[in-house]
């Protein structure tokens, strides 16, 4: 056995994890986010920040792989291609942010997101504005600071077509999307800089099995109908595992 591996095999709180990527994925798979945002909090309280990106890109690139297809028939692929190139651009002022801070810094900023999102959601957040191509290569850019910086693309991403007035399958079939984008994009940012590491990956490929697991449950119990009922549910799921995993509590 690779001692990699058998690493990996070792780390601490490896079943807490598998649970939570399970979990993760079922929400992202019902609602087309919240992998990051519940995976992240809880993997920095076990590993140090890049180790925790890694394992996540490893396991994201492949779990949604079979919900990409139809992901790519009902959603916007020119709008994701501009929050993408955005995103490329900016990703490296993002990393550079995270190597240079402490770990606790990274916990807390990636908690802080987390919480912000489904707040800001829940007090009845709304853009009523239009998705112009300057307003979604200008998301596309935060979401690389952020994205490199806490791991977390997500929350501007997110807050965008949450808080529009989409319909709820346009809004997940381009979160997804998107998201998988992002992860290709940082794993090779990583690789460039030299911080891609054996043990992380191993973590990532372990995750990997319970993370399309789950997305494929969330996907099958996905009902468009049910709007209001997979949001509130997907905001709690983020908002628990946002604020158990605080430095404070340790």
């Amino acid at each position: 056995m690779p001692e990699a591996l058998s690493a990996a095999l070792g780390h601490d709180g490896l079943l807490w994890l598998i649970a939570t990527v399970f979990v993760a994925g079922i929400v992202r798979g019902f609602s087309g986010f919240g992998t990051a945002m519940i995976f992240l909090p809880v993997a920095a309280k076990f590993m140090e920040p890049v180790w925790a990106l890694i394992c996540l890109t490893v396991m994201d690139i492949f779990g949604p792989v079979p919900l990409l297809r139809k992901a790519w028939r009902a959603g916007e692929p020119q709008d994701v291609a501009r929050l993408g190139v955005a995103t490329l651009l900016c990703l490296p002022i993002g990393l550079a942010l995270l190597f240079a801070v402490p770990a606790e810094v990274f916990r807390y900023a990636v908690s802080g997101l987390a919480i912000l999102v489904p707040m800001l959601l829940l007090t009845g957040f709304r853009y009523r504005g239009a998705l112009s191509p300057s307003v979604m290569f200008g998301t596309g850019a935060l979401a690389g600071i952020t994205g490199g910086a806490a791991g977390l693309p997500g929350p501007p991403v997110v807050l965008l077509y949450a808080a529009s007035t989409k319909p709820v399958s346009i809004m997940r079939a381009n979160t997804m999307m998107y998201l998988f984008a992002f992860d290709i994009m940082l794993l090779g940012w990583v690789a460039f800089n030299g911080r891609l590491e054996a043990v992380p990956v191993w973590l990532g490929l372990i995750f990997l099995v319970p993370a399309v697991m789950g997305n494929i449950t969330g996907a099958a119990i996905f009902d468009p109908t049910r709007e209001k009922v997979y949001r509130m549910v997907a905001y709690a799921v983020v908002f628990t595992a946002a604020i158990t995993s605080l430095p404070i509590w340790e």
